[in-house]
């Protein structure tokens, strides 16, 4: 009769990392990630998990693009039984990644606001949350007379660095297929939309980090605000 084998490592999957990092995460924040954590959770060395990930950088993008996913679908759900209308969709967008990061604040911070969250904001759209704002936005140019800013009065010293970010979403758009309509992307639109965006995230941010600039007893009406007042200088308000 042969003993009974002692010593064996037990079998981790990729899955199991993944859930070890989310509840580190969502406990504890990015800093708290290390593979000797996962591994000491999980009852292994950490060269064990080397066979998954060869460092914590590549665990932790696996990460920002599964709750990037997470976002998405969040925000899919939102907007799923609203009709088929540019402005309403694109607002309840606004306002589910708001509740989304505010639900979530550990896992904003990985995806949006974190030292190893380096995606440009191009890349972001090519990413399946920014491909939820470009159709919502797509519908809106296609379906109203967007208020955008002539070109002559975009600070010359920016135009360059728009025309690459207009040239790489044209491209980006035209691979993936979207229903954008690509010719009114003008450098006035792409102006309007890096301004949205820099609104939106920086109110967000500001938000989530319990940064804000004065105390507010209910900061949804600040929010509110602001997407009324975008509404409204862009033409797509009732």
């Amino acid at each position: 009769m042969t003993g009974k084998a002692r010593g064996r490592t037990p079998t981790v999957t990729d899955a199991d990392i993944r859930r070890v990092t989310r509840a580190l995460l969502a406990g504890h924040g990015p800093e708290s990630v290390t593979l000797r954590a996962i591994a000491r959770e999980l009852g292994v060395t950490a060269p064990a998990l080397y066979r998954h990930y060869s460092s914590r950088d590549e665990l932790l993008e696996r990460m920002r693009v599964e709750f990037c996913a997470d976002l998405a679908e969040f925000l899919s759900t939102e907007i799923e039984p609203l009709p088929d209308d540019g402005a309403v969709q694109f607002l309840a967008i606004c306002r589910g990644f708001r509740h989304w990061a505010l639900a979530n604040p550990r896992e904003f911070t990985l995806v949006f606001a974190s030292p190893t969250a380096q995606p440009s904001m191009m890349r972001r759209f090519d990413e399946p949350f920014g491909r939820i704002f470009l159709a919502a936005a797509g519908r809106l140019l296609a379906n109203f007379e967007i208020a955008t800013p002539p070109e002559e009065i975009i600070p010359a010293e920016l135009r360059e660095d728009l025309i690459g970010f207009q040239v790489d979403l044209l491209a980006m758009l035209s691979e993936s297929g979207q229903k954008f309509p690509a010719e009114k992307l003008d450098l006035g639109v792409t102006y309007l939309m890096v301004q949205i965006w820099a609104r939106l995230f920086g109110h967000v941010t500001l938000e989530v980090f319990g940064n804000y600039p004065i105390p507010l007893a209910d900061p949804e009406i600040m929010f509110d605000a602001m997407l009324a007042d975008l509404a409204r200088t862009t033409g797509f308000a009732d």
